[in-house]
């Protein structure tokens, strides 16, 4: 079960029985192999969070209006495996309850046992790597196989990845269903992400991006960084595209000890821009 942290999210303040969505963090982060910190995250999103006005104008909406629930963070305790049990555990809690998923990570490891407590969705990670080892360090549940373990859950024909801009050569690429960054930035990003859209077996969609997806100039507080990625505007566009379709979402990879406060405030505004388009689309018509 989460624990209630000191700072909440904000405008966060609707009880976890009245909110349509709910905000977990997960301060976990020891599958990763390059630059460490991501542990940090959910409290820098959390405190970058405090910046934004409650008005969202450009979609007509107000989070005065929309009802969301900061959960705390879970503790990071046991082994890796253990600590995606919990996860999945309190993603199901959530599921159960008729809300809306928001995770802050923490490492990309907290994205698939989410999926798993969705059940039969499709899934779209944003993300600089393919992340589809079977496994790596003799870890299944590495950040490194996030992907793949997504994939596992739902399905070939059920996830693709976004953005992708490194893949390492034991990765099984036949089985993956990706679109590069080089092509999204040929074709465009709207031309892509709508081909890739129509690919998919399952309407609902669970957005996880990974902040190293964002090219590194806007989001240089990351784990993992790799030139070459989409913008902010192409991750918006995703987004503003999903819509309704969204059932939860995840951003992970944030890496304070690295950054400038540019990734924080940039993932806790991508956040605030699922749950504003989210409202607008099933509720601001109503």
């Amino acid at each position: 079960m989460p624990i209630r942290g000191m700072l909440r999210f904000a405008d966060a303040v609707a009880s976890f029985e009245d909110a349509q969505f709910v905000i977990v963090g997960v301060p976990f982060d020891k599958t990763t192999t390059y630059r460490s910190g991501t542990r940090f995250a959910p409290t820098a999103v959390r405190e970058t969070s405090q910046t934004f006005e409650k008005e969202n104008f450009e979609h007509g909406v107000t989070f005065a209006d929309i009802p969301v629930h900061d959960a705390g963070d879970l503790f990071e305790e046991g082994t890796v495996d253990e600590m995606v049990a919990s996860i999945e555990e309190e993603a199901r809690r959530i599921v159960s309850a008729r809300k809306f998923p928001i995770f802050i990570g923490g490492e990309h490891s907290i994205s698939p046992p989410i999926v798993k407590a969705l059940g039969e969705v499709s899934v779209i990670t944003i993300d600089a790597h393919l992340d589809f080892r079977d496994e790596y360090q003799g870890l299944r549940n590495s950040h490194a196989c996030a992907h793949r373990r997504i994939v596992d859950h739902v399905g070939k024909g059920n996830a693709f990845a976004f953005g992708v801009r490194s893949i390492s050569g034991e990765e099984e690429v036949a089985d993956a269903l990706y679109a590069d960054a080089f092509r999204v930035h040929r074709e465009g990003c709207e031309k892509v992400f709508d081909d890739m859209l129509k690919k998919l077996s399952r309407r609902p969609v669970y957005l996880s991006l990974d902040i190293d997806g964002i090219d590194p100039s806007y989001a240089p507080g990351t784990g993992t960084p790799e030139p070459f990625g989409l913008t902010p505007w192409d991750v918006r566009h995703v987004i503003n595209r999903l819509g309704d379709r969204m059932v939860g979402f995840d951003v992970v990879e944030v890496c304070p000890p690295y950054d400038n406060g540019n990734t924080s405030i940039l993932a806790a505004r991508m956040m605030r821009e699922v749950m504003a388009v989210k409202w607008k689309s099933t509720h601001a018509k109503k």
